[in-house]
C-alpha cells in the first residue's frame, strides 16, 4: 500500500507540475479529463443505484466496469467536461453551463421516465456536477490569474502536503480516533500533524514558487488551507460511508480513485482563488 502510494506520487507529481507550468489548452484538457473521471466515479459509487445494462462477459470486474453504466451517469460526466470547456472560455460561459446542467438532467430524467427515482437521481447527479465540476473547474480560473501557475501549485502541493503529513504522522504516533463513525483510520495526532505541516508547506511554497505575498496574508492562507483540506477529506469519507463504499474506484494505485485524490483539493482550489481575489489583490 505504502509502496503504491509512493510510486503513484513519484510518477504523478512531475506530470501535474509540468502540465500546470505549460497551462493553456493542455492544462484545460487534463483538468477536464481528471474531473470527468472523478464524476464517473462519483455517480457510479455514490449516486442512488440504477439498473445498468448487462455487462458483456469479456468485461473483467474492477475499474473497467466504470465504462458500463446507465445513461444518466454519462450525462453527468459530459456536463462536467462541458463545464470545464466553458470555464476555459470565461466566467459567463461557465455560469450559463451550470444553469443548463440543471435543465438537461431534468430533461433526460423525463425522457427516461424514471418517476420514482427521479428526485434522488436528479439531486445526486447535480450534486456530483456541483461537487466535482463547480469546485474543480476553479482550477481553470485560478490558473488564469496573474501568477496563476504559482497559485495552482501552491493550492495543490499545500493540500497534498497536508494529506501526506496526516497519513504518516497518523501511522507513526496516531492513537486517538478523530471521527471513527466517518473515517476510522484518521487520528487526532495525524490531523494535527497534517495541519502543522500543511501550514509550513504553504509558507514555504509562497516563497519558493513566486507569489511572495505579505506575512499577514500568507499566515491567513497557511491557517485556512490545511483546515479546508482536512474538512474536504472528511467530507468525502462521509459521502463514501453513507454510500457503503471504501474507495471511489481503484484507478489510482494506493489512493483509490481520482475522486479520493481530489477530496481535499476540490475545496482548497476555490479557497485560494477567492483568497487571492478578496485578500491579496
Amino acid at each position: 500500500m505504502l509502496g503504491q502510494r509512493s510510486l503513484t506520487a513519484i510518477i504523478g507529481l512531475p506530470i501535474i507540475i509540468a502540465v500546470t507550468l505549460v497551462g493553456g489548452v493542455l492544462f484545460a484538457v487534463v483538468v477536464g479529463f481528471i474531473l470527468s473521471v472523478a464524476m464517473l466515479e462519483f455517480a457510479t459509487a455514490l449516486a442512488p443505484r440504477q439498473e445498468p445494462a448487462p455487462a458483456p462477459a469479456w468485461l473483467a470486474p474492477g475499474p473497467a466496469q466504470l465504462l458500463w453504466q446507465p445513461p444518466l451517469t454519462y450525462a453527468g460526466v459530459v456536463l462536467v467536461a462541458l463545464l470545464t470547456a466553458a470555464a476555459y472560455n470565461g466566467f459567463d460561459w461557465w455560469a450559463g453551463c451550470l444553469v443548463l446542467s440543471l435543465f438537461l438532467v431534468l430533461l433526460l430524467l423525463s425522457l427516461l421516465g424514471q418517476v420514482e427515482e427521479a428526485l434522488a437521481l436528479w439531486l445526486a447527479i447535480i450534486g456530483g456536477v456541483a461537487y466535482v465540476g463547480l469546485l474543480g473547474t476553479h482550477l481553470i480560473f485560478l490558473r488564469d490569474l496573474h501568477g496563476g501557475r504559482d497559485w495552482v501549485l501552491l493550492a495543490l502541493l499545500g493540500a497534498f502536503a497536508t494529506d501526506t503529513a496526516a497519513y504518516f504522522v497518523g501511522r507513526a504516533i496516531g492513537e486517538r480516533r478523530l471521527a471513527p463513525h466517518i473515517s476510522p483510520g484518521k487520528t487526532v495526532e495525524g490531523t494535527v500533524g497534517g495541519l502543522l505541516c500543511g501550514a509550513l508547506a504553504v509558507i514555504a511554497l509562497n516563497w519558493l514558487l513566486g507569489p511572495r505575498i505579505d506575512g499577514d496574508q500568507v499566515l491567513g492562507l497557511a491557517l485556512l488551507l490545511p483546515l479546508v483540506a482536512v474538512i474536504g477529506d472528511l467530507g468525502e469519507s462521509l459521502l463514501k460511508r453513507g454510500a457503503g463504499v471504501k474507495d471511489a474506484s481503484g484507478l489510482v494505485p494506493g489512493h483509490g480513485g481520482f475522486l479520493d485524490r481530489l477530496d481535499s483539493v476540490l475545496f482548497c482550489v476555490p479557497l485560494v482563488y477567492y483568497y487571492v481575489l478578496w485578500v491579496v489583490e
